[in-house]
């Protein structure tokens, strides 16, 4: 793994790579490696995509950031490195739920039915 001087980030990557390897889902190995990208190519998805992209209940992971640009229409849960304020606002007032990577981890540790928007 690259050191790029940011412990909390290296930290979640290695968390990832460890949940892989113990649940054998490669969706969290595919994580990793997008979080490990140069902050110029790492994801960032605004949440009206998401709301396009999703129906109601669905469970999606942004390896990036998540932006407050368009509308969430319907509950969803989203886990992502990270959130704008805007964006978790939207989100949670459409009864969604913002998840950090490493909570989503003890959440969906196998990783099922679970979408990667942005990778």
């Amino acid at each position: 793994m690259r050191k790029i001087g940011n412990p909390i980030l290296d930290n979640t990557i290695k968390m990832l790579r460890h949940a892989s390897k113990s649940s054998g889902a490669k969706i969290w190995l595919r994580t990793s490696k997008y979080l490990n990208k140069s902050i110029s190519r790492k994801s960032k998805v605004n949440v009206g995509k998401i709301s396009h992209v999703t129906k109601e209940d669905e469970v999606v992971l942004i390896p990036g950031k998540v932006l407050g640009g368009g509308v969430v229409s319907h509950r969803i849960v989203v886990g992502a490195y990270t959130f704008t304020k805007s964006a978790s606002d939207k989100i949670k007032n459409a009864g969604g739920e913002v998840l950090s990577i490493p909570i989503f981890l003890e959440r969906y540790p196998t990783g099922k039915n679970v979408k990667i928007i942005g990778g």
